[in-house]
């Protein structure tokens, strides 16, 4: 899946990028019949239904060009919003200082899902805080992860 995501990525990112908006990421999700693939974009002056049909319409018609996707599919185009998920390690580099929630794709120390402040990328890795406790855990093993909104 991470390859047809790389794919899908290197096919959409121009399209997304020529009408002013950068990629933050994308995800596919398969299930049953139909699956689902979810296309976040941002900018520095915000996202709006304008932006995200504009779009959705250029993407529709590469995808249909193109084909990358067997079968059906739904589009979604939208904000990453206020609990934007976290794709690349730019995006961690990006959001220092903030609470994120991760869940690792295999368990360490029993457990799999994280939450805490971001406190620092080196290398390939990221410095999470959680209560008196720093994990230092690879970006690669990272599942999903997304800010925790602060209100």
């Amino acid at each position: 899946m991470a390859e047809r995501g790389q794919t899908l990525r290197d096919l959409l990112q121009p399209v997304v990028e020529a009408l002013g908006a950068q990629l933050w990421g994308l995800d596919l999700q398969s299930g049953g019949r139909r699956k689902l693939l979810r296309i976040y974009i941002d900018r520095e002056q915000g996202v709006d239904v304008e932006l995200c049909a504009a779009v959705s319409r250029q993407v529709s018609a590469v995808m249909d060009v193109e084909d990358p996707i067997q079968g059906e599919y739904v589009l979604e185009v939208s904000s990453p919003g206020m609990d934007r998920p976290l794709y690349e390690l730019a995006h961690y580099q990006q959001l220092l200082g903030e609470q994120i929630a991760l869940k690792l794709r295999f368990a360490y120390e029993g457990q799999r899902n994280f939450k805490g402040l971001l406190k620092a990328v080196e290398g390939d890795d990221i410095v999470l805080a959680v209560a008196d406790h720093e994990y230092l855990f690879p970006v690669e093993g990272i599942e999903k992860a997304n800010v925790v909104p602060q209100f």
